[in-house]
């Protein structure tokens, strides 16, 4: 299944077309629960493969033998690296390319100079690229490069001594990213730029990466072009699953999705209005060493997101086994969530492929080797997914979505228990994008939050769910002031997401809304955060203290975990405050059935007090209710700079 050099040199062009690119006004919606046919992003691929092979083979009609030198990682392709089986019409590309940027660098020396200290202090986009693109607006956009603080300080201080690109996180890290927006940080915390989180190119051996809106071109350049690549992404019109090369060693895998909701909506826009099911999973990065780093983000692998918005990313490196341990079908911990994950969205079949694609040593060959072959002992956090489908009987719908949180709530001993004894749970969540909220979803959300059986919610009477008030939940949203007062203005607000007539509706939450600023400055979030707080108690989860309820001795609480006293806990990941990521209930507690549009996963993890919480939540705390009357969303579709022409 071995593929041409043209493929090579598609991406190539690709890049190079894409450094002379105006910045673009992005408009991408996240969110599904508005579910609307879409059109086959399919043939907007092929015509752009098919445009590549041709300009290809109009330049070269002959094939260049393979050259096994590679540039180092650091430095873009010069004119005679190129001769990596790619035709030599690209050679003279870069080459050209090379020197317009060096004229481009002496003319704009002397307007650097009466730049800002602020805006001189920005460096490239995060990519290890050094280019600029060209023909900007007046408002140049940059990235700054990261100021390592706090848990790095002392490792960081010198970068003769390490890079950012070397560092290892054997325990785990959570970081918000840089920003060109807010550099340095207003609150001095270090960053993640995706060069770090891939690290050195050399030292990669294998890759699984996801996203849901993509630039292949884009992030093709962080990888080392021997490298083998799986590519969970976005399936076409009629949702099937499917296997495909897209690269030189890399494969494009899609889940299937009901009903097709797996398509884009696209129009003529600098960039589309994309409506479609969110798929964003873990990243695994396996390295020569043996070590393997997963990665759980809310950034697509785009460069806006990581140039301009402020996305977070946990990550932790785990240590490779001396010898493998048996396979456990029984396990229900950290990666057998994540072997269950990468089964639903075709991950298996697309390893299998890899593997025969002259790639037969691979550190894994079976999804099930990621348990067997990794020791994930210092992982601590909770993994908690949403796998599209409809899920039925408890055994299957405990294992995703909602009901998922509340397992790994009860893990953690956080339990609140029922009747007078109950403790009160305040959840801040925030988030890039809204849901069409009821009474209902929200309080069956808020019980899951809580650590109480989705099986007792269902055997209240629909008519009493329906019914009840608002849960103490507050929904974390820019307002419109928020975001027209930020770095980028209303041209950053086209991945943010509440429509009109969700606000407008009779008994929207209006009064459960608060606004969503960021700790690191004038930027915009992509982030998705979950902050719960426990009120009028500080406990130990052990089940010796018997501080629930007395029906919460069941066989869920045989896992809980031994903790120290703290005021709640955190979820960060891919996950919207919405029906469409977390699912919603329907049945009876005999038979239930647990419906999800999206693919999502993130992470849960016990903070310890106030000051835990305020350090790692990604917003300004408390955040500050919306005024009556006064305050409302950001709404993108009445921007004027994202309003679709007919």
């Amino acid at each position: 299944m071995e593929l041409d050099d043209e493929d090579l040199a598609r991406a190539l062009a690709l890049s190079l077309e894409d450094q002379k690119k105006k910045p673009e006004i992005i408009t991408i919606s996240d969110d599904s629960d508005d579910e609307q046919p879409a059109n086959d992003e399919e043939a907007t691929f092929q015509a752009q493969l098919r445009r590549a092979i041709e300009e290809s083979k109009s330049e070269s009609s002959k094939s260049l033998a393979q050259d096994t030198s590679k540039p180092p990682p650091s430095q873009l392709p010069q004119a005679g690296s190129l001769s990596t089986g790619v035709p030599s019409f690209l050679a003279q590309r870069a080459q050209l390319e090379k020197e317009r940027l060096d004229r481009q660098k002496k003319l704009q020396s002397q307007s650097q100079r009466a730049m800002s200290k602020k805006a001189g202090s920005i460096a490239d986009s995060g990519a290890e690229s050094t280019e600029d693109e060209d023909e900007r607006p007046s408002k140049r956009r940059h990235i700054a490069s990261s100021s390592f603080t706090g848990t790095l300080s002392q490792e960081a201080s010198s970068s003769k001594v390490s890079r950012p690109e070397d560092q290892t996180f054997w325990n785990g890290e959570l970081r918000q990213t840089a920003t060109q927006f807010a550099e340095p940080r207003a609150d001095g915390l270090p960053t993640f730029r995706l060069s770090e989180i891939i690290g050195q190119k050399s030292e990669m051996e294998f890759a699984i990466i996801s996203s849901f809106a993509l630039d292949l071109p884009w992030v093709y350049q962080f990888f080392d072009p021997s490298v083998p690549v799986i590519l969970v992404a976005q399936p076409d019109a009629n949702g099937q699953a499917s296997i495909r090369n897209v690269l030189p060693h890399w494969i494009k895998t899609t889940p299937h999705l009901r009903n097709g909701y797996g398509c884009q909506h696209m129009k003529a826009r600098p960039f589309p209005l994309i409506r479609s099911v969110w798929i964003l999973t873990p990243v695994f990065l396996f390295y020569k060493t043996g070590r393997l780093r997963v990665v759980v983000s809310t950034a697509n692998l785009i460069a806006y997101d990581w140039r301009d918005m402020e996305n977070s990313v946990w990550l932790q490196d785990i240590p490779r086994r001396q010898s493998p341990i048996p396979h456990d079908p029984k396990a229900d911990d950290f990666p057998a969530t994540l072997q269950r994950m990468l089964h639903s969205i075709n991950v298996a079949p697309a390893l299998r492929t890899i593997l025969s694609d002259n790639h037969p040593n691979l550190p894994i060959k079976l999804v099930d080797e990621l348990r067997q072959k990794w020791d994930w002992s210092k992982v601590k956090v909770h993994l908690v997914a949403s796998i599209a489908g409809k899920h039925e009987t408890w055994p299957g719908v405990v294992k995703t979505g909602h009901p998922r949180l509340m397992m790994a709530v009860r893990k953690m001993g956080m339990r609140t228990g029922k009747g007078p004894r109950a403790k009160t749970l305040m959840l801040e969540a925030q988030g890039s994008s809204l849901g069409n909220f009821t009474t209902q979803w929200m309080n069956e959300f808020h019980w899951s939050a809580r650590g109480e059986s989705a099986e007792d919610w269902l055997d209240e009477s629909k008519k009493r769910r329906e019914k009840l008030p608002y849960p103490p939940i507050k929904i974390v949203f820019p307002t419109k002031k928020t975001v027209q007062d930020s770095a980028p203005g209303e041209l950053g607000g086209g991945t943010i997401f509440c429509r009109r007539k969700q606000w407008s509706t009779k008994n929207y939450p209006r009064d459960n809304f608060y606004d969503s600023k960021s700790k690191a400055g004038p930027a915009l979030m992509h982030s998705k955060m979950i902050i719960a707080t426990l009120q009028n108690n500080t406990y130990t989860a052990t089940k010796s203290q018997n501080q629930v309820s007395s029906d919460s001795e069941d066989e869920i609480d045989d896992d809980i975990q031994e903790v120290e006293p703290g005021i709640g806990w955190i979820y960060v990941g891919s996950h919207n405050f919405t029906p469409s990521a977390w699912g919603t209930l329907s049945g009876s507690s005999f038979n239930p059935t647990l419906n999800i549009n999206n693919y999502e996963v993130g992470v849960v993890f016990p903070i310890k007090d106030e000051a835990e919480a305020a350090k790692l939540a990604c917003f300004q705390r408390p955040p500050k209710k919306y005024a009556t009357g006064k305050d409302e969303p950001w709404i993108q579709e009445e921007s004027f700079y994202h309003q679709l022409e007919d």
